[in-house]
């Protein structure tokens, strides 16, 4: 069956069986009410808490496309958060939608900064991926307890709130907010060439700049892009507690973020890539965190869970390991052979 072996089904089958196992241990999984024109329930907790998760993975997609790496990302939403509730702290009116605003675009701006410099040192300079990106990872955290000065920043903003915990249009902003990200990027990269370009850096850096493809440009563009998601994922995460702590923002995330992008098809090698695929994947992931609660996983094993069912996915994933378990062989009939008379 060819369905079978596309890259996305099996992601989407597990997908499923998660979905379905939280109905045997919470019936009323699937149940969503409408309470003050809001959408609630399990499930649309599930995409809110997807959101900030989506967005880093979109980013890492286009950066593994183009051969590389970002472990910086959980660095960039702790100061991405950081300078937001800062600023919004010093305002004499924490309400006023305008300071919000602007608080919100200094630190999406900063994100869009810290990613020029990690592309810089990529494109330009030529240090390795995952060193350039380790330097920002490490002093990300330190730049974020500098704005914090060590503290957790707690705002009580109603329009910064809006970001993280609000609704619109019954559906959380948080989930409307990934999802615009998410078609501007399906948009930029399978409505015009930038996509084919990415994934000929990717597959070859060199043939690429001999074929008159700025490698460079694209480069840093793909790391600004990913530092600019991380930064509102950053904002996202905050405004949903409500405060920026330097510590717990985005922490590991990056790990998640890779994850996602395997899970969804797109190789660490670079290459092709799937922004669906990757959406997948991360809906998935904070699929398998509600999921460890529900089923009743204790504490101490949920990550040995969580690792049992990635490695189960990446078998499944596996056409190897499929032909090896059911032990499909290809014969080969010989040819009747002529006898002459």
């Amino acid at each position: 069956m060819t369905f079978l072996r596309h890259r996305l089904f099996w992601p989407a089958a597990i997908l499923v069986v998660l979905l379905v196992t939280n109905v045997f241990f919470a019936s009323t999984f699937f149940h969503i009410t409408v309470l003050d024109g809001h959408l609630y329930g399990s499930v649309v907790d599930i995409a809110r808490r997807s959101a900030p998760l989506i967005l880093v993975a979109v980013g890492m997609t286009l950066v593994i496309a183009t051969g590389g790496i970002d472990l910086s990302v959980g660095s960039v939403m702790a100061i991405s958060g950081a300078l937001a509730c800062k600023q919004i702290g010093d305002l004499a009116n924490q309400n006023s939608v305008v300071g919000v605003l602007l608080a919100c675009g200094a630190a999406v701006g900063l994100a869009l900064v810290l990613g020029i410099w990690n592309g810089t040192l990529v494109a330009v300079i030529g240090i390795q991926p995952i060193i350039a990106t380790l330097i920002l990872m490490v002093a990300g955290r330190g730049i974020a307890q500098l704005l914090t000065e060590g503290q957790i920043l707690n705002v009580s903003s109603g329009p910064y709130k809006m970001i993280g915990a609000g609704y619109t249009l019954a559906l959380p902003v948080s989930v409307l907010i990934a999802a615009a990200v998410v078609v501007i990027a399906v948009v930029l990269t399978r409505r015009s060439a930038l996509g084919l370009l990415i994934e000929a850096v990717g597959g070859s850096p060199t043939a690429s700049r001999l074929a008159g493809i700025q490698a460079r440009r694209l480069t840093v563009m793909v790391y600004v892009f990913a530092a600019v998601c991380a930064g509102i994922a950053g904002l996202i995460y905050s405004s949903n507690v409500s405060s920026a702590d330097s510590n717990a923002a985005g922490n590991l995330i990056e790990l998640d973020a890779i994850l996602a992008v395997v899970i969804g098809g797109t190789a660490l090698t670079g290459g092709r890539f799937s922004l669906a695929g990757t959406v997948l994947g991360a809906v998935l992931i904070e699929t398998l965190n509600v999921t460890t609660v529900t089923v009743g996983v204790p504490v101490e094993t949920t990550l040995v869970f969580k690792a049992v069912v990635v490695i189960v996915l990446c078998l499944a994933q596996s056409p190897t390991f499929r032909a090896k378990v059911f032990k499909r062989r290809t014969t080969t009939t010989p040819a009747p052979v002529e006898v002459p008379a």
